[in-house]
């Protein structure tokens, strides 16, 4: 009996050693590695409250755009460099004219309850945009108005524009809406649909829960829409958590309640660096700070002047401006245009590295002169080189100009900070009532820059620095009119070229946005930013969870 057991055992591990053996051979001829799998959930703080879930009113917070950017799509959408991509629709077609639009849908795209995504839905969501009482960006609505709108058939819908306008395409990128569960409401109706709380959509994600703290939204549950015509996921579930503030949504991830923070903010940054596992991912935003000079004030001050322009530029050490009042969170642009979109170039660009001694020559060359170093320049008349710098009443805002204002003393410039609220500055802007001031511009996807800088706004439209350039308008002319990206590009190549000669507004930085997310979270990468949002554009790609994979034989 004894004997019979001790030959089993003996046979068991006879059977082990040669399983074992045989495993270690294979192991010898194959190559395995890990590679992303489907399954997992993130989980992420955002700083700030959504109020209305709902694309076409989603663009004054940010908290709303994080939700309507995973749950809906549109015809299309804005790449990492600023150009304009298919997404729901599979493409484009546009007349010689420049004026007749053509879209063809994914016949495959479905609404988050199961119903295909038609040419019904797209008339009825530029629809809305079209009517007088749509509540959302007036120049939206303001574009739409002038199109005609015409479904061919059921994946097919047609732009009539009333003249050429390239930028067009940046329009089509808004969400869409539902027809079959929203027709009949009016856009006035659109800020209290309850729809706005519990949205359907037709994006990567389904929006499944949404939880109510205290009157507002605190957190939202998504999961994978495993209909989604685009490349799927590999999360399975995706949820943000909303905070009053950065801070409180940073601390969330130190009281390990998410995996990663919508956004670090300068003053947050410290504590982020701290923080044992967050990898930290930055980009350019589609924002810059500029200085403009009221050119309209030629009887006092010699802002007309290309040269002072230049001078005041050569002044100023941005550098030390981003490292000391920024913390190093911005970028020097070298142009009007925001670095590492489509048209941006350094190409024949004028650099103005700081140079003091440069702009001292520049402006003794334009009769600027003064007898000691510590005296103001004047002019031969006596006068004094001396203005006011209006910005902001912000703390980050106020020392910029402060700063800046210690730069151009050291040339001899005498310049007085004028602090004033936000809307008041924008109202000295639009009456053209200011010497100089410190401005955040938005700059689109789209390079064009046309209301900025043309010469027939200078008095009634955005150009708020009454600049004057006749060749600098014909180029912005022709370029918002041309279709060819090609011939698009050789004309903003000009126009940065002419911008950079004739410096009408100092480019001084574009902000650096900082997104942080847990290092057990694969595949996160993000370009230029044209609105925080845009961080989800590469999340198909994320991952939680890993595989293990045969690769290849020895």
């Amino acid at each position: 009996m004894f004997r019979r057991i001790g030959w089993q055992v003996l046979l068991v591990g006879v059977g082990f050693l040669l399983t074992a053996a045989f495993l270690i051979y294979l192991a010898t001829l194959y190559t395995t590695e890990f590679r992303p799998a489907q399954g997992g959930t993130y989980v992420e703080s955002v700083g700030g409250y959504p109020q209305t879930l709902n694309p076409l009113l989603s663009f004054y917070n940010n908290a709303d755009g994080d939700v309507t950017a995973l749950t809906f799509c549109g015809l299309t959408r804005l790449g990492q460099q600023g150009e304009v991509e298919p997404d729901l629709a599979t493409g484009w077609s546009i007349d010689p004219s420049g004026i007749t639009y053509t879209f063809h849908l994914n016949g495959q795209a479905m609404w988050h309850d199961g119903s295909y995504v038609s040419a019904d839905d797209v008339v009825f969501t530029f629809s809305l945009l079209q009517d007088p009482d749509y509540p959302g960006p007036p120049d939206l609505g303001q574009l739409w108005r002038s199109v005609q709108i015409h479904k061919l058939d059921d994946e097919t819908v047609q732009f009539v524009l009333a003249e050429p306008y390239a930028p067009f395409l940046d329009y089509t990128t808004v969400g869409l809406l539902p027809a079959h569960l929203l027709h009949g409401i009016h856009a006035a109706e659109l800020p209290t649909l309850e729809f706005n709380r519990h949205p359907i959509g037709c994006g990567p994600f389904r929006l499944s829960d949404v939880e109510i703290t205290d009157g507002q939204i605190s957190a939202a549950t998504f999961k994978r829409f495993r209909h989604y015509y685009g490349p799927s996921a590999y999360l399975e579930n995706v949820v943000l958590r909303f905070y009053a503030t950065p801070r409180a949504a940073l601390e969330a991830y130190q009281d390990g309640e998410v995996e990663g923070v919508s956004e670090i903010t300068p003053e947050l940054l410290p504590q982020a660096f701290a923080a044992s596992g967050l990898n930290l991912y930055s980009a350019p935003t589609a924002e810059m700070t500029m200085l403009y000079l009221n050119e309209l004030l030629t009887d006092t001050l010699p802002f007309d002047d290309a040269k002072v322009r230049q001078a005041l530029l050569y002044s100023i050490n941005r550098k030390q401006l981003i490292n000391e009042e920024l913390d190093g969170q911005a970028i020097i642009p070298e142009t009007p245009l925001i670095p590492g979109t489509w048209a941006y170039t350094t190409e024949g660009i004028t650099h103005y590295t700081f140079n003091q001694p440069r702009a001292t020559h520049l402006l003794a060359g334009e009769g600027w002169t003064r007898t000691a170093p510590t005296e103001t320049l004047h002019d031969a008349a006596g006068q004094p080189l001396a203005f006011t710098l209006m910005a902001a009443n912000e703390p980050q805002d106020l020392a910029l100009a402060q700063a800046i204002a210690r730069n151009w003393a050291q040339v001899g410039i005498s310049v007085t900070v004028q602090s004033v609220p936000p809307l008041a500055l924008n109202a000295a802007l639009e009456s053209r009532s200011y010497q100089a001031a410190l401005v955040h511009l938005l700059i689109p996807g789209d390079p064009d820059q046309y209301l900025f800088w043309h010469e027939t706004q200078r008095l009634m439209g955005q150009n708020y620095t009454g600049f004057q350039h006749r060749r600098i308008s014909e180029v912005l002319e022709q370029a918002r009119t041309t279709i060819n990206r090609d011939k698009r590009l050789a004309l903003y190549r000009e126009f940065q070229q002419l911008f950079m000669e004739q410096v009408p507004a100092l480019p001084l930085y574009v902000p650096v946005y900082t997104y942080a997310v847990d290092a057990r979270v694969h595949g996160v990468q993000i370009g230029p930013l044209m609105k925080p949002s845009d961080r989800f554009l590469t999340i198909a790609n994320w991952y939680v969870l890993e595989r293990r994979v045969i690769v290849s034989e020895q």
